[in-house]
């Protein structure tokens, strides 16, 4: 079991940066990987970003390339989603998830990640 607790949302305006942070608990942090996402309403949950159990490799989506920066603190047991030159269509409610059984279904996918937090909401405003 794993306890992914999010934080860090807010509102910003255009241009600006965040930090959002996962903290996770119940199992040991290097036992998995995490991934961020987010909706908006009356859309699918989105991916965003991906950081391995390690921290050594990274995906990100084609939307927030060069933008957002996924990190992990082993050490605080907390992951990390930096978002910079934030853009109105960045607004929606993030989560962080945890991968720890590493199936064979794409890193980008919902059912890839079993555990998830409550998310944390950010608004851009233009």
């Amino acid at each position: 079991q794993v306890h992914l607790v999010e934080s860090g949302g807010g509102l910003v305006q255009a241009g600006g940066s965040l930090r959002l942070s996962c903290a996770a608990s119940g199992r040991t942090f290097s036992d998995f990987a995490m991934g961020w996402f987010r909706q908006t309403p009356g859309k699918e949950r989105e991916f965003v970003a991906r950081i391995s159990r390690y921290g050594g490799t990274t995906y990100y989506a084609d939307s927030v390339k060069g933008r957002f920066t996924t990190s992990r603190d082993s050490a605080k047991n907390t992951g990390y989603l930096q978002i910079n030159s934030l853009k109105p269509e960045d607004t929606a409610v993030y989560y962080c998830a945890a991968d720890t059984s590493g199936r064979s279904i794409p890193y980008y996918a919902e059912s890839r990640y079993e555990y998830w937090g409550q998310g944390t909401q950010v608004t851009v405003s233009s």
